[in-house]
């Protein structure tokens, strides 16, 4: 299915309006869907496995803002190293430390956020309180990536009190460590992305201020 024109410039008009940044999800779907929204004026755009993002970054246009949404493997970190915009699922210190690594060689720093395990399934990846606050006492040591916020996937669950629970809670954590107690030494988070096609305006209500969305805009995937 190909890029639903009139959904898109409604729910993009609606997001403008709350300042929530928007970002089409598009893996899986073919390039001219991409430049479809492209030609549209949307710029973000975010993709779930590196070889895909490499090769539609090479066949699109250049100021694209490419956001990896999916879980990164520290071996592909240097794929993707020179252009992507923001990296939203750091899961571990291991792999922050691989993008420090990455963006020192290139002269350059990645905006990244860091996933936290909000969801009741174990399947899905993530920081738990504890090892989030390990991570932001790190900081100081790596001056190639910048912390722009927190990231996270409520339950998969048609249960929307539930859903809300579990973004008030990352929420609350977000709030906690958003301003930190030395600003010259971390800047204050300004991302907090939760809420996709599902579930995205209980993520607004919430306080995202970044939300992906991607069968509303391109239908259901095969």
């Amino acid at each position: 299915m190909a890029a639903n024109i009139e959904a898109y410039q409604s729910i993009r008009k609606d997001l403008d309006s709350k300042k929530v940044i928007l970002v089409a999800v598009s893996k899986t779907r073919p390039v001219g869907d991409v430049q479809t929204l492209y030609d549209m004026g949307q710029r973000d755009f975010g993709e779930n496995y590196v070889q895909e993002l490499v090769e539609k970054q090479k066949q699109l246009p250049g100021d694209i803002r490419w956001h990896f949404i999916g879980h990164l493997q520290r071996n592909k970190v240097k794929d993707i190293a020179d252009f992507v915009h923001l990296i939203h699922g750091v899961d571990s210190q291991r792999l922050l430390v691989e993008i420090n690594k990455q963006a020192l060689k290139r002269n350059r720093t990645i905006p990244v956020l860091l996933q936290v395990h909000i969801a009741r399934e174990e399947t899905k990846f993530g920081l738990d309180e504890n090892e989030l606050g390990e991570i932001m006492k790190s900081l100081p040591g790596l001056n190639n990536v910048a912390i722009k916020g927190l990231m996270g996937m409520a339950s998969l669950t048609d249960d929307r009190a539930i859903i809300r629970k579990e973004f008030q809670y990352l929420r609350s954590l977000y709030d906690q460590i958003s301003l930190p107690a030395e600003p010259a030494l971390r800047p204050p988070l300004t991302t907090l992305s939760i809420g996709m096609s599902n579930d995205y305006t209980i993520a607004i209500e919430e306080g995202s201020n970044m939300v992906r969305l991607g069968s509303l805009l391109f239908g259901a995937r095969n």
